[in-house]
């Protein structure tokens, strides 16, 4: 069946490619959420939340994952205040303990004081933002950002997928043309290659000097071993699983695509071994960059 030249709606496949982003207020703060995902083999989180969210990193990375599923995926959340000053703390103990050899410094070098306290603030650690933690009521509202972001990034992933899909299919589609090929001219390259070895056994032995029930009890086995009928039903049968597995309902497909496009790659590579036969190892060779095609594809793929 010629999927691409079908009516039917093509079924949805997801890229692990994409990006999302969503900024909206919670309370007196404004949170930007971008998400972008690139290809990878498993799931690979990179996070960047303010310290107002570290309580809920764990919960933050559970909600990517489950939607997310896999991918090199990198999030980061920050924080505008609306408006309103960015609280902070001193910490009066530290600035202390630094005041006192800054002091004895001073004096020693005979240097003016003054500026002392503008000094001493820009020290480590003396002033830190306040580490609040947010409250479960903003959290659940921020959890609804974090959501809308996720959502526009796997809009993307399926428009990525769609794209995907339509050149999955036309590389199976490739595939098998050249197979109906191969399976027209595999009855031609029996008779070419029994009319070339008697040939060869005229020239080289005499017609009359041997036994011909032998020599066609050799024929047989010979094109026996080296006919390439199985080949051609498991190459149909793989191309036929991999469409299958596409209409599959599961969102992660990429590593079951991955797996039969190896074993339709194996097929196609025993029957340009077996071929003998220049026109048919020209069909081999027309599938094989398909395949590296479709398989460069699928690593694309949820």
């Amino acid at each position: 069946m010629n999927y691409l030249a079908s009516n039917k709606k093509l079924p949805m496949l997801k890229s692990m490619t994409g990006y999302g982003r969503t900024e909206q207020a919670v309370g007196d703060k404004v949170f930007l959420v971008e998400i972008k995902s690139l290809n990878g083999k498993q799931f690979e989180l990179t996070l960047k939340i303010p310290s107002v969210l570290k309580a809920y990193e764990f919960d933050i990375r559970n909600m990517l994952s489950e939607k997310l599923v896999r991918g090199s995926i990198d999030c980061t959340v920050t924080i505008k205040q609306n408006g309103a000053a960015r609280p902070v703390t001193i910490n009066t103990e530290l600035a202390k303990s630094y005041y006192q050899p800054i002091a004895d410094l001073a004096k020693s070098l005979d240097l003016d004081m003054s500026h002392a306290i503008s000094a001493l603030l820009k020290l480590p650690e003396v002033i830190s933002p306040t580490t609040d933690i947010l409250e479960e009521n903003d959290w659940n509202k921020f959890k609804v950002v974090l959501q809308n972001a996720i959502a526009d990034i796997d809009g993307h992933r399926q428009d990525e997928g769609s794209v995907l899909e339509k050149d999955l299919l036309l590389r199976m589609e490739n595939i098998l043309l050249q197979q109906n090929k191969v399976a027209e001219l595999e009855p031609l390259r029996q008779k070419k290659i029994r009319e070339g070895l008697l040939k060869l056994l005229e020239e080289k032995v005499g017609k009359d000097n041997f036994d011909n029930n032998r020599m066609e009890q050799e024929l047989i086995y010979y094109i026996e071993k080296i006919d390439i009928s199985e080949e051609q039903v498991r190459l149909l049968n793989h191309c036929d699983y991999f469409r299958t597995i596409l209409n599959e309902k599961d969102e992660a497909k990429g590593k079951k695509l991955s797996f039969v496009l190896q074993e339709i790659g194996r097929e196609i590579n025993t029957t340009g071994s077996k071929a003998y036969d220049s026109t048919i190892q020209k069909c081999v060779v027309l599938m094989k960059d398909e395949l590296e095609k479709a398989k460069e594809q699928v690593l694309n793929v949820l």
